[in-house]
C-alpha cells in the first residue's frame, strides 16, 4: 500500500487539474456565450431549440463531454510533452476533468452543454481513452 501512494504522488497532477481547468473554462466559455446569444440573437435561438428540441438533444451533453476528454488529451500532448501517458495518466485526467465539473456545478450557470452526470462521466472517459488510444500502454 505503502508503494502505491508513493506512485500516486509522483503522477502529474498539476499539470493535469490546469488541463482540466483550461477545459472546463472553455466549456463554460461557450456555455455563456450560448446563453447570451440565446437571449440577443434570433438566429442562435432557433439553433438552440432546434438542436435541443430535437432528438439530439439527449446526445448533445454526451457529445460534449466526449469532446471535452478529447480536448483535454490534446492540450495535454502538446503543453505538457515531457510526461510519458500511460493508462494511469488517462484515468488521472478523467478524474481532473471530472472534478471540474464538480466544481462548475457549483456556479450559477445554466449546464446547456456539460453537466455533472453518469453520461458527461462515460463522455469523458470515451473522449480521453479515444484520444489517448496510443498510450494505453
Amino acid at each position: 500500500m505503502s508503494n502505491f501512494l508513493r506512485r500516486l504522488k509522483l503522477l502529474p497532477w498539476r499539470e493535469m487539474l490546469q488541463i482540466a481547468a483550461l477545459v472546463n473554462s472553455i466549456v463554460i466559455g461557450v456555455e455563456l456565450f450560448l446563453a447570451w446569444g440565446f437571449t440577443q440573437s434570433r438566429a442562435i435561438r432557433n439553433v438552440v431549440k432546434l438542436l435541443y428540441g430535437s432528438s439530439l438533444g439527449i446526445l448533445i451533453p454526451f457529445v460534449a463531454a466526449v469532446g471535452m476528454g478529447a480536448l483535454a488529451v490534446y492540450f495535454l500532448e502538446h503543453w505538457h510533452q515531457q510526461y510519458l501517458l500511460n493508462k494511469i495518466n488517462l484515468w488521472v485526467l478523467v478524474l481532473c476533468v471530472l472534478f471540474g465539473l464538480v466544481l462548475k456545478s457549483f456556479l450559477p450557470l445554466p449546464p446547456l452543454l456539460a453537466s455533472l452526470s453518469e453520461a458527461s462521466l462515460i463522455g469523458i472517459t470515451v473522449g480521453v481513452f479515444w484520444k489517448g488510444r496510443p498510450y494505453w500502454r
